[in-house]
């Protein structure tokens, strides 16, 4: 194998496994050390400079970086990464004199972003500090799009969502609220620079089944009904309530149908419980409050008495795979199910809608109703015109749509300087030796070895309530300190010296997981099978370092390494040595 290229921004920050799954690679194990120093509103402000919404993002995150979490592969829970990001959202001080002020002399430059969820608010964010006029339009009466629409108060509140907005408005963004864009051909014959569209995936699927339209008044689209909840249009629903889809959706109608009086509330899913779209946390909360999740039911109609809705009609059925590993849903040929019910919420998927874009001002469309967009850019086939977030690429989540966000204001940058849009800047690293004496270093690698902390909560009786009363009490202190504690530092990274090396094998010996060898080198798939804790995993990479006296290789496996630093503690020469890695990812600007 070839030597490895740690000065290659990439190969340390995929071994920073949680920050590299995060869509806008947040510095997890930086702003977790902050907590641990009691230093919350620097923790919130890491935050702040990646993924826009800490607060929003600490309650609500899909939390794409816990799986990722190297804790996992020692313990059966990863760091609590999501809560402790609410931690420092909590916690810190007023921040608003650490924001970025926007230059006092605009760069001339008129941008219009459609739509005022988190997408557009990450444009507008990164655009006005560059000088940037940025005008965000939003039917709404506050701003947040769907955070604020779709996601129940008992999960978000609405104050979370005030605050973190209300910093992007801080830096000189104009949010036009109530505000309904009818024609992008009008909004192009306004003379904006570009138009960035984050206008969410605002039109929930609905079941095109018998007795649909007759018992239409306690049939309701989940996403739609969740509005009319927030906004406090609907304050109550029936005692038998049925809930279709499997989704996170799915899962805040049935709890908020807990809320507002349904009793017998049943969730509904066509496939099995581990293939859920739900997150599981999502799915243990539903479970926690008495929630039922039946699985392999398929809806075939809605039975009713004249018109009054008396239930729904369910077929059995089975999952089978191809020798593809492709899943088909085979009717069981047992007797139908029906489960009477006095409503029902449909929350089985949701769709892209733009009858305000005409088709035929130059912008395309594919065949699933999405705009023709370059992948990387996202810029449309009209060249000032980009989109972002679920408008984008379908629906995901906020951290995604956010990571998009960051990407389209670099096009949005680059488009209106005249500059190639695929010239894009690249992330920049620093490594810093941690190292402070003999035996002292700059961060703490005595590591945890306790369970993950739970989230405190209320009780059952007082959750259901008031809807908008948040259930989860977040992490006091003391919870989240213990929690921090067990973060195995994965950004302190390992670094070879190999010209030091006296090849003694003292850190071969002391390695607690065997992760380093001395070798000869060879072909990659046969030198993983040969080190001393053979190495399986090719998702993680080997580290590959060459030099030594002895001609043989120093290889250590990424997979397994703690950053427990006991290598370099141990190493006579300083051979090992412990150092920080730091990258900067890149935002509009950068490359000016």
């Amino acid at each position: 194998m070839k030597p490895t290229d740690i000065s290659n921004p990439d190969y340390l920050h995929k071994v920073v496994d949680c920050q590299w799954a995060c869509p806008a690679h947040t510095p997890v194990p930086e702003y977790i050390r902050q907590i641990a120093a009691g230093d919350f509103s620097t923790a919130y402000m890491i935050n702040w400079n990646s993924n826009v919404f800490p607060g929003i993002l600490g309650r609500v995150c899909d939390r794409p970086c816990e799986p990722a979490c190297r804790r996992g592969r020692v313990d059966a829970e990863p760091v609590a990464i999501c809560r402790l990001k609410r931690v420092a959202a909590d916690f810190k001080d007023d921040i608003r004199d650490r924001l970025p002020r926007p230059p006092e002399k605009k760069n001339g430059k008129r941008i219009a972003c459609i739509g005022g969820g988190p997408a557009s608010l990450t444009v507008a964010r990164d655009l006005a500090v560059q000088g940037y006029q940025v005008t965000v339009f939003d039917s709404g009466s506050s701003p947040g799009g769907m955070m604020r629409s779709q996601i129940p108060k008992f999960r978000l509140p609405d104050s979370v969502i005030d605050e973190e907005c209300g910093y992007v408005e801080h830096l000189g963004v104009e949010l036009r609220q109530n505000h309904w864009i009818g024609s992008l051909r009008e909004v192009l014959a306004s003379d904006w620079d570009a138009v960035f569209v984050g206008t969410g995936a605002p039109r929930g699927r609905d079941a095109d089944l018998p007795g649909r339209n007759q018992a239409a008044a306690h049939i309701h689209v989940g996403i739609d009904w969740l509005a009319n909840v927030a906004f406090g249009h609907v304050t109550a629903i029936g005692k038998r309530v049925i809930v279709l889809g499997g989704g996170n959706t799915a899962m805040d109608c049935c709890r908020s149908a807990r809320r507002l009086g349904g009793e017998d509330v049943r969730v509904v899913v066509r496939s099995g419980f581990e293939e859920m779209k739900a997150s599981p946390w999502e799915k243990e909360d539903a479970l926690h409050e008495g929630i039922p999740i039946h699985n392999f039911l398929v809806q075939k109609a809605f039975t009713h008495d004249h018109g009054r809705l008396t239930g729904v009609l369910f077929e059995k059925v089975r999952a089978e795979y191809d020798d593809k590993g492709r899943r088909s849903l085979v009717p069981t040929g047992e007797p139908d199910v029906h489960m009477e019910c006095d409503d029902v919420l449909i929350a089985i998927g949701q769709e892209n809608a733009f009858p305000w874009i005409e088709r035929d001002i130059g912008l395309e469309f594919d065949r699933w109703g999405l705009p023709v967009l370059d992948a990387q850019t996202l810029q449309s086939t009209l060249p000032r015109v980009f989109f972002g977030g679920d408008a984008a690429l379908g629906p995901k989540n906020i951290i995604t749509a956010v990571a998009q966000g960051h990407e389209a204001a670099i096009s949005i940058d680059l488009f209106c300087r005249g500059l190639p849009l695929t010239q894009r800047p690249a992330p920049t690293m620093n490594l810093v030796s941690q190292k402070m004496g003999i035996h002292e270093w700059s961060y703490d690698n005595q590591v945890s070895e306790e369970a993950r902390r739970k989230v405190p909560v209320k009780s059952i009786e007082e959750a259901l309530k008031d809807i908008k009363s948040e259930f989860e009490l977040g992490y006091d202190f003391k919870l989240a300190c213990a929690e921090t504690a067990r973060c195995l530092n994965c950004d302190v990274a390992t670094v070879f010296k190999p010209k030091l090396c006296i090849e003694c094998d003292a850190c071969v010996d002391i390695c607690p997981t065997e992760c380093i060898t001395f070798t000869r080198n060879g072909e990659e798939d046969e030198l993983r099978g040969r080190l001393k804790a053979p190495s399986h995993n090719t998702e993680q990479a080997l580290y590959v370092a060459e030099g030594l006296k002895t001609a043989r290789v120093m290889v250590k496996d990424e997979n397994v390494c703690l950053h427990c630093g006991m290598c370099a503690e141990r190493c006579p020469t300083g051979a090992w040595d412990m150092q920080k890695f730091q990258v900067n990812i890149a935002q509009a600007g950068a490359e000016a």
